[in-house]
């Protein structure tokens, strides 16, 4: 079978060859988010069932969301409800990492099937148009001087924006304790909280801030990504003096009890979808960074995760 090199991109013989047979073999795509709705989980999953429609790698793609408690309820209810479902695939990424690691949930990822890591992305630190604080030095010259009177918008206790505020708190030696951290369900609701004045920065994806950003409502004070991105007009954390970074990752898992060729059909389908171009439309879009692995490389991957955000909860005083 003939495979065209325009809708796949550039891959290596044996890449299309996996391709040709098994751009079909998902049916309808039931896709379960661990998230809110408009939230980071829900922007991957909404952009990945359209790109795996654009590859003809599913006929239909659905979703459901189930946030809470880190993602780890949505992730208990795929692995009770999917398993053996070579057309299920639930949204993941170093959030989900950090609840495990946090609360200890009974059903933990070594229950469902690894498929593939997608990309990266970088928090931001901003604030409302109306705030007085016009620079990330603004911002900082008050946590220090009275940390407990900055309130920081994010996402669940233990997450990657919770961490992240964390350390910088380290960083300037504001004791934990003292740090106002406000965690949040949902993106919506921490927008809502910062919109409204009720808190003084918010930290996350970019993403998810984008067109609060692009319209002028929030002002960026810093990204935390190592060096610049184009798409975001502010400058590092690191330009800034703080040597430090905010990052997360997002990837896709399959059901339990998967067999190896299931495992291959699912990567294979996921692997077509990120070489279309609405997938690398969005992630320009969005400021993610692909960081495309597989298989037994993203497994590896996550376990290493577990250790690093365990090591760091340990060591921001979060557990």
């Amino acid at each position: 079978m003939f495979v065209s090199l325009r809708r796949f991109g550039v891959l290596t013989v044996t890449a299309l060859t996996l391709l040709a047979t098994s751009a079909l073999a998902l049916d309808t795509v039931k896709f379960m988010v661990p998230g809110p709705s408009g939230g980071g989980y829900d922007q991957t999953a909404r952009l990945l069932g359209k790109a795996l429609i654009e590859a003809k790698a599913a006929k239909a793609v659905t979703f459901e969301n189930k946030g809470g408690a880190g993602g780890t309820l949505g992730l208990a209810q795929f692995a009770n409800s999917t398993k053996g479902d070579p057309n299920a695939l639930l949204i993941v990424g170093a959030v989900m990492v950090g609840a495990v690691v946090q609360n200890k949930p009974p059903i933990t990822l070594e229950k469902v099937t690894p498929i593939a890591r997608l990309f990266h992305e970088y928090n931001v630190i901003a604030v409302r148009n109306a705030s007085p604080h016009k620079t990330l030095d603004d911002l900082l010259t008050e946590f220090k001087a009275n940390p407990s009177s900055v309130k920081w918008a994010g996402g669940s206790k233990g997450s990657v924006d919770h961490i992240g505020i964390a350390e910088l708190a380290g960083k300037l030696n504001i004791p934990i304790d003292k740090v106002n951290y406000i965690a949040f369900g949902g993106g919506g609701e921490a927008v809502a909280a910062t919109l409204g004045g009720h808190v003084t920065a918010i930290t996350g994806g970019y993403a998810e801030l984008s067109k609060y950003i692009e319209s002028g409502q929030f002002r960026v004070l810093a990204v935390g990504s190592p060096s610049r991105i184009a798409s975001v007009d502010a400058p590092t954390l690191k330009e800034q003096g703080l040597d430090m970074t905010i990052d997360n990752w997002r990837g896709v898992y399959g059901a339990a009890n998967l067999t190896p060729a299931q495992r291959q059909e699912a990567t294979d389908a996921v692997l077509a979808a990120t070489n279309t171009n609405v997938w690398k439309e969005s992630l320009q879009a969005n400021a993610w960074l692909p960081s495309f692995i597989s298989g037994d490389d993203f497994a590896k991957f996550v376990e290493d995760e577990h250790s690093r955000l365990r090591d760091m909860l340990i060591k921001v005083g979060l557990l």
